[in-house]
């Protein structure tokens, strides 16, 4: 397991002192080195385990060595996070955990260094992650609740009280302890491209729980699937496609219709909208801001029959001909807090202050999307983070009709209303659904 333990070592630097993206980069170095099978899911566990457990990590590593671990060069840093990981959370003996952490560092930082992490190493393996928590992170106060779940405090707050605004109160735990659980890998089914029993065969998965669309993987690599090869189907957790899929099924259907997803990149949402436009005679806009987003976009909706979609490279807060549009998807650029199960760095790399930026930008997109949509359309607003700011304190300045997003996910679902909350919005939860925290807003201007 060595060679997985150093692809997961430069996994993890390159995430934490360049500003690599894991899941982008972690593929990468997989498929380079050839690590396969168990080896790749070694390594996938102890990068992203590592990256995403840092917080609590950090405070024990203080505690066992006296010293703030942002003083420490960020090679020993990287390599006390992933001993600690192997010792606390995966089957690593506690004497391989030391050793390999040690070896690691001398490579990398000399003999000196290496002294330093063998006596750190050496008292973490003198507790288990019961036995550590009970030390760094005791009682129950939000403080402590974060830490061992390793959230940084902010998020664990402002998704409490998300919570709290959802009738949730007291779930804080089960969520941020599902933030920390690995995704399953999702499928859509793109209706009219694929049946999704056919995908359920070819992937050897199973039909998800709720969209009639998702398939969910066993394992393997999703680009090796014919569906998924040839565009009829692709990667997309099953929330983003119940929200998007709420769009259409919120009314029905008619021939000619004109839709729009204002903030199309990188094209999950235009390629599944883009499909059922297909089959119901209407025709789909995607729009972009930047140029290469664009061309993700075109790609994700290769398969859709020819003339249903056209992608075009624009600033959704201005772009765009008044009442065009019969419906509209604002899949609004936001801070992600909702896929955190799906992006380990992410919540170490957001602030506070993003939100700053984030929501008057959310706010110019709704409006214009409000100028954009035709008397009597329907507009979705969607955003892939609970947090209160960016979702219903942003809806709150619409000048819109705010409908029972619970009726249309109900439709795309076969379930009844009154299992998605209270409404009028829906807000998903990785504790209570399995999927990303998408959080949806149906709207409609009066005619």
């Amino acid at each position: 397991m060595s060679r997985a333990r150093d692809v997961a070592y430069g996994c993890v630097m390159a995430v934490s002192t360049e500003g690599a993206y894991a899941n982008l980069l972690l593929p990468q170095l997989l498929a380079k080195h050839r690590l396969e099978g168990r080896d790749a899911g070694f390594t996938t566990e102890l990068a992203y385990g590592a990256l995403r457990m840092r917080g609590l990590y950090d405070a024990i590593i203080a505690k066992a060595s006296g010293r703030d671990p942002q003083d420490l060069d960020p090679e020993v840093r990287v390599a006390l996070w992933l001993g600690v990981h192997q010792h606390l959370a995966m089957r690593v003996p506690p004497h391989a955990a030391v050793n390999e952490t040690v070896d690691q560092v001398r490579r990398e930082r000399g003999q000196g260094a290496a002294k330093f992490a063998n006596a750190v190493m050496r008292r973490v393996t003198e507790r288990d992650h019961a036995g550590w928590v009970a030390v760094v992170a005791p009682g129950d106060s939000r403080a402590a609740r974060a830490l061992r779940h390793s959230h940084p405090e902010w998020v664990a707050n402002a998704i409490e009280e998300a919570l709290g605004a959802e009738g949730r109160a007291g779930e804080a735990e089960g969520l941020l302890e599902a933030d920390n659980t690995p995704a399953r890998v999702t499928l859509v089914a793109r209706p009219g491209l694929v049946d999704r029993e056919e995908l359920v065969r070819q992937a050897h998965g199973e039909a998800g729980e709720y969209s009639p669309w998702a398939v969910v993987l066993p394992g393997g690599r999703p680009g090796d699937l014919p569906a998924v090869a040839d565009g009829a189907a692709a990667v997309q957790d099953e929330g983003s496609q119940i929200v998007a899929g709420a769009l259409a099924a919120a009314r029905d259907i008619e021939p000619g219709e004109r839709w729009l997803d204002l903030c199309a990149g990188p094209g999950g949402k235009a390629g599944l909208l883009g499909a059922i436009a297909a089959e119901g005679v209407a025709y789909l806009d995607a729009l972009e801001l930047h140029p290469h987003r664009a061309d993700l976009v075109r790609d994700s909706t290769r398969a859709v029959p020819e003339g249903t979609v056209t992608v075009h490279t624009g600033d959704g807060t201005t772009w765009g001909e008044s009442e065009a549009y019969d419906r509209i998807v604002l899949d609004a650029p936001c801070s992600g807090l909702g896929a955190l199960r799906r992006r380990p760095e992410s919540r170490w790399r957001r602030r506070p202050e993003d939100l700053d930026e984030l929501v008057p930008l959310q706010k110019r997109l709704l409006a214009n999307a409000e100028r954009l949509l035709a008397p009597g359309g329907l507009l979705a607003y969607i955003t892939c983070s609970p947090v209160l700011a960016e979702t219903r304190e942003v809806v709150a300045g619409t000048t819109l009709t705010v409908l029972d997003a619970r009726d249309a996910v109900a439709a795309v679902t076969g379930t009844v209303p009154q299992a998605w909350g209270a409404g009028p919005f829906v807000q998903l939860w990785p504790h209570v659904h399995g999927t990303d925290a998408m959080f949806l807003a149906l709207l409609e201007k009066p005619a």
